[in-house]
């Protein structure tokens, strides 16, 4: 598989990289200053690179004829949405102005804390989060931390998972969720919404995408918050949520996903996307939890996708040119570079670089040091422009 880079067939929307505005010295100069901590995470493994594995290509449409430029891709990215879109379910009206109510609020060190609730869904269905403000002067970039509670992305929880109270105090509005209502990881599974009987039901994990992107909006209209400098990161089930919410959604800057297991592969026991909490629900089947196997098959969305021969590539790839991390541990080793290495060639394709990284540990926890990397990479894309 080859991908040039075509300059002459990219849209207008479109640039080259992130200071493509700047003067041309001054863009070199910064395009040069990804923290060290980072540097080598846009680059392969040398055994790895241009390594596809056996995942289809993204640049073949479905009556078979190629995407070659840019133009290309935005009729192909706009196809492989529509796929997903079909399988999974239709999401209702996104929300404009999502209502906030505040509660309490405590100061802990530069950073204003307010417990809240934000309306997500419809029928005013909301969900309790924390608002975290630094203190200094506005706009600041946002962040949308998305996990099982609330309370331990805003440092209220598990240590090391407290991703929105790190970066609220490295000068980030940074917005922690749990999980809403309607999502209860627990049978039996509700939908999001009332549906017709001719729609595909929608699954619980593009549902937590349609929370993420009202959310964006919340954090958006603040305003002290850079409504163009918004992210998201997740760990584990919140890596997950955060990976479908900012492929499916591109108002989402940037986007870290932290050993969610970016790929389907049933070889692996927490890579569990058959669930019907995420992509196996059926309306009138209650799956049981496991692998799927001949007693216990594969159901919902999940069946048709794999039946289609698709994989969790084709949802990376609608992140191009928009910058993402993959901190990987036990689910996603190096290996993965087979499957990021179509959205570094759908970049390449767009005359981007550095925009897929991945680091490695060899816990599915967190580490100090593997936190670091997170937060040296929301700094260089969300902060340092």
């Amino acid at each position: 598989m080859v991908f040039v880079c075509v300059l002459a067939a990219i849209e207008p929307v479109l640039a080259t990289n992130k200071y493509a505005h700047l003067p041309t010295d001054k863009a070199e100069s910064l395009l040069s200053e990804i923290p060290k901590v980072i540097e080598s995470s846009f680059t392969p493994p040398q055994e790895l690179m241009n390594d596809f594995g056996t995942y289809k290509s993204l640049l073949t449409f479905q009556n078979g004829t190629s995407a070659k430029t840019a133009s290309d891709w935005q009729r192909r990215r706009r196809e492989i949405l529509a796929a997903w879109n079909n399988t999974m379910g239709a999401w209702p009206d996104l929300i404009e102005k999502p209502k906030i109510k505040y509660y309490e609020q405590t100061h802990r060190d530069n950073v204003t804390q307010h417990s809240i609730s934000i309306e997500i869904a419809p029928d005013n269905q909301t969900v309790v989060g924390y608002l975290l403000i630094p203190d200094g002067d506005a706009p600041f970039p946002g962040v949308l931390v998305v996990y099982y509670d609330a309370e331990t992305g805003a440092g209220l929880g598990k240590e090391l998972r407290d991703f929105g109270y790190q970066l609220a105090k490295r000068g980030f509005v940074a917005l922690s969720i749990g999980t809403p209502e309607f999502c209860n990881l627990k049978p039996p599974y509700k939908p999001l919404c009332k549906q017709s009987e001719e729609e595909p039901p929608l699954q619980p994990l593009s549902a937590l995408a349609y929370v993420a992107a009202n959310c964006h909006s919340a954090l958006a209209n603040l305003t002290n918050v850079d409504a163009k400098r918004i992210g998201i990161i997740g760990h584990s089930y919140g890596g997950k949520w955060a990976m479908f919410a900012s492929c499916l959604y591109d108002k989402f800057a940037c986007a870290v996903w932290s050993d969610p297991g970016i790929v389907f592969d049933e070889n692996r026991a927490n890579i569990n996307y058959w669930e019907p909490w995420y992509l196996g629900y059926e309306p009138d089947h209650q799956r049981q939890k496991g692998i799927p196997g001949t007693s216990n098959p594969r159901t919902g969305a999940y069946k048709k996708l794999i039946q289609g021969g698709h994989n969790l590539h084709e949802l990376h790839a609608l992140m191009a040119p928009r910058p993402f991390l993959v901190s990987g541990g036990a689910e996603d080793p190096p290996k993965r570079w087979k499957a990021l290495n179509h959205t570094i060639g759908i970049n390449t394709l767009l005359c981007y670089d550095n925009r897929v990284a991945m680091t490695n540990r060899k816990s599915h926890s967190p580490t100090p040091g593997s936190n670091n990397q997170i937060y040296a990479f929301f700094e260089y894309f969300l902060k340092n422009q």
